[in-house]
């Protein structure tokens, strides 16, 4: 179980775009957002999608990228990004291994799934805040808010 002061796992995964995204390469730049969420084009993914795509330039003030990790494969991601016009990053994991790195997956109706789940990771790559159960209404408000604290600004 992951817990706050911890290094954040290292990773590489591909993006909607099929471009690979290493974690390990925003470290000493930029804070990140690792965001978990169970499904491409479900109700609340997509409102938590849009919540953080429609804040992206607050979030890159605060030299913060953001990004959604799901096990859908780069196709879906591609068309769940286009369908909403999604400017935030998704991340496919479709063999679960981030996923088990940060310990989000569960068992649902004895099919594995996601727990909805936030990492905050500073720019030395230290987890700094874990938001579990989350629920994707004003999550991106909440997210952003402790995000500011990280950076010493005010709310």
């Amino acid at each position: 179980m992951l817990q706050v002061g911890q290094p954040a796992p290292a990773f590489t995964l591909p993006d909607a775009s099929m471009e690979m995204m290493s974690l390990s390469s925003y470290r000493g730049k930029k804070n990140v957002v690792l965001y978990f969420y169970p499904k491409d084009g479900t109700p609340g993914c997509t409102i938590q999608a849009i919540d953080f795509s429609d804040r992206e330039n607050e979030f890159e003030k605060l030299e913060t990228v953001v990004f959604g990790v799901s096990r859908d494969d780069v196709l879906s991601h591609a068309a769940f990004r286009d369908e909403h016009g999604l400017t935030v990053q998704l991340l496919a994991d479709t063999e679960a291994e981030v996923c088990q790195l940060y310990d989000v997956l569960v068992t649902k109706d004895t099919k594995p799934c996601l727990r909805r789940s936030t990492f905050i990771i500073d720019k030395k790559g230290t987890i700094r805040h874990i938001l579990g159960e989350v629920s994707p209404r004003n999550h991106a408000d909440e997210v952003l808010k402790a995000v500011k604290q990280l950076n010493g600004h005010a709310n």
